[in-house]
């Protein structure tokens, strides 16, 4: 986990503030909700000043590790701008042939699925992309996406190339006693994962209700389909932004981390990781993984990361990638995704408590 930093009182108190800081801001103040990849970098800066853990490798870090993240979301935009007319008749069609339900519910069970191998880069990428095709109105549009992320976020964990936080669990568990290899996760959180994507799929299979057709005068920055090369070139700029803000907030935060959840108990992790709402979730998943972590534990500890990630828009790469090419806001995301987050959090608990 690399060197400790002793906290002080003050740092404590301010690291802690800089939490509900993070939480609320977006939610009550226009001017932050309209730049947050500003205000979360802002908050990332005063995280690691506050720490003092500014070093060359860190910064090179935060430059670095948005880059792969970054060209996907530039390289996608162009090729989906250069097939748009494709993707889009083949949406309609499938609509046509099976039905809007039906539509909705295969989108999200196979990017589900299917993110652990393809990623969740490019699943959110693909979502992204299919959620302007379909004759939902903005409310349905949101709710279509904030249930996919879940999906896509859950099914990610499954492998070591899916997200981060696989990457991570799979890497410090490979020797004894664990020997995790690439059927680990699957074995131990699949079919948890499993009954949370088709939640999500049947979830959105209900949103028929919110269906209308799409006004002739809608603009296209409603629909988030801002498909000019500037247009894509400014959210690929938005996602680097974004995701070095995340890196720099995650080490800044990581020796309140360190001191406050180390050494807790299975249940006590599961509620304190809804700071995988804001926090990414690899590096909670670096504090808490150890080699000497038992099999209960580490299930409460995944389902929870996996679950509370879905509920803000920092919680997770997909949430950010299409929340930045729909144009959605705090406020929106969280109207759909939050509440939802909550029940599934309660619901996983008892299950987990019940079966293990």
């Amino acid at each position: 986990m690399g060197d400790v930093v002793e906290l002080s009182v003050l740092q404590t108190v301010l690291l802690s503030l800089l939490i509900v800081v993070v939480l609320l801001l977006p939610l009550t103040l226009h001017k932050v909700e309209e730049n947050l990849e500003i205000f979360l970098f802002a908050c990332g800066v005063f995280a690691v000043t506050v720490s003092q853990v500014w070093s060359g490798h860190l910064v090179f870090t935060a430059l670095k590790d948005p880059i792969k993240i970054t060209l996907a979301v530039l390289i996608a935009g162009l090729l989906f701008r250069q097939f748009n007319t494709h993707l889009q008749k083949l949406t309609q069609k499938a609509v046509k042939i099976i039905g809007l339900r039906w539509t909705l519910f295969l989108i999200v069970l196979i990017l589900g699925l299917t993110s652990s191998l393809i990623t969740a880069i490019i699943a959110a990428l693909i979502l992204a992309e299919i959620s302007v095709m379909l004759p939902l109105e903005r409310k349905g549009r949101i709710k279509l996406v904030t249930f996919s992320c879940y999906a896509i976020g859950m099914g990610a964990v499954l492998t070591a190339i899916g997200e981060p936080l696989g990457t991570v669990v799979i890497s410090k568990l490979a020797g004894p006693p664990h020997n995790a290899g690439f059927f680990y996760l699957i074995e131990h959180v699949g079919w948890f994962v499993l009954c949370g994507i088709l939640f999500m799929a049947g979830m959105a299979s209900s949103l028929r209700e919110h269906t209308i057709s799409r006004a002739p005068g809608e603009k296209a920055a409603q629909l988030g389909n801002d498909n000019t090369v500037k247009g894509i070139a400014v959210r690929a700029g938005k996602v680097y932004l974004f995701v070095m803000a995340l890196t720099f907030l995650g080490d800044g935060l990581k020796p309140l981390a360190l001191k406050t959840i180390t050494h807790l108990s299975a249940s006590w992790l599961y509620w304190i990781n809804m700071l995988s709402a804001v926090l990414d979730n690899a590096t909670l998943a670096a504090i808490e993984v150890t080699p000497a972590i038992d099999d209960r534990t580490l299930t409460f500890l995944l389902m929870s990361l996996v679950v509370s990630g879905g509920m803000l828009i920092p919680g997770n790469i997909p949430n950010i990638i299409c929340a930045s090419k729909l144009g959605i806001k705090s406020k929106e995301w969280v109207k759909a995704a939050f509440g939802l987050g909550l029940v599934l959090m309660v619901a996983y608990f008892m299950l987990l408590c019940a079966v293990l």
